[in-house]
């Protein structure tokens, strides 16, 4: 059996061509499971979860790229190493990973450190924009969800008790 994952970042990015790359490598739309909105620098994803629970031996779990799987390299391999002691398959965008291979290893890692450089990367330039935003004065935090007359009429209903 074919089970799918797929996974974006944020909340406004879109699953669409994750689903359609998977339906492509012959998953079918039910054993895909999702997370949206959470790094693959988490572990603690619940569809991961469900997905890692759903695959039986014999099974083969698909991703489109490595990096949707996971975003560091000791991830990738402890995810591939849980998979291969299953006796589950890991196809990732069509290629097949072989832990006995050592070309295939060798592919594999590569691949983990791409993904693991480029969540650097992503870090790295979102401290940097956050720091020129600071000294621009423009990053303010995240807007208030009270505004001042309402805060001060909690804060007189709290002291009164």
């Amino acid at each position: 059996m074919l089970i799918g994952y797929a996974r974006v970042s944020t909340t406004e990015q879109d699953l669409t061509a994750q689903k359609d790359g998977l339906a492509r490598l012959g998953v079918a739309e039910p054993d895909v499971y999702v997370d949206h909105g959470l790094t693959g620098t988490n572990r603690s994803r619940p569809g991961l979860r469900e997905a890692m629970a759903a695959v039986r031996a014999g099974d083969t779990l698909v991703v489109t790229k490595l990096d949707r799987l996971a975003r560091s390299l000791p991830d990738a391999r402890d995810l591939a190493a849980e998979l291969t002691t299953k006796g589950v398959t890991l196809n990732i965008g069509g290629s097949i990973y072989d832990p006995e291979d050592p070309i295939g290893r060798l592919l594999f890692n590569v691949l983990g450190m791409v993904a693991e450089f480029e969540a650097d990367l992503i870090r790295m330039r979102t401290r940097e924009g956050m720091a020129v935003a600071k000294t621009k004065g423009r990053l303010r935090g995240k807007k208030p969800k009270l505004s001042v007359s309402q805060e001060k009429h909690l804060v007189s209903l709290y002291r009164g008790g």
